[in-house]
């Protein structure tokens, strides 16, 4: 998926879902982020690695998406696994206490290794 300002991959590794999104995730590039997480779910996938690699900007919107998630997929016996953001992306989440409700890690090999518990 994916627009002239976003975009959007999905990969699944074993019993988990990979999604990498690239460019700006705004008001008006959410609802796809938001669909792709919410077709995950659907399909019984409760461990989701999202990866910021290429994402340059996140507004309040982006913030959303996770925190509309984050409840369902825990209760289920998964989470949402932050990977891979550069400084100013992680600025953001930092500034609105992210670091404390999600696990950031630097690298996406890193989320998946945490979800198969090693």
């Amino acid at each position: 998926m994916q627009n002239d300002n976003f975009k959007i991959e999905k990969k699944n590794v074993d019993d988990l879902v990979v999604i990498s999104i690239s460019g700006y995730l705004d008001a008006h590039t959410a609802p796809f982020l938001e669909q792709e997480i919410e077709k995950s779910v659907k399909d019984g996938c409760y461990k989701i690695v999202v990866n910021f690699f290429d994402l340059d900007y996140i507004s309040s919107a982006g913030l959303g998406v996770f925190m509309a998630f984050i409840e369902d997929v825990r209760q289920n016996g998964g989470d949402i696994k932050l990977t891979n953001m550069k400084e100013k992306v992680f600025a953001v989440f930092d500034l609105l206490g992210f670091p404390l409700l999600f696990d950031i890690l630097n690298e996406e090999s890193e989320a998946i290794a945490k979800f198969k518990g090693n």
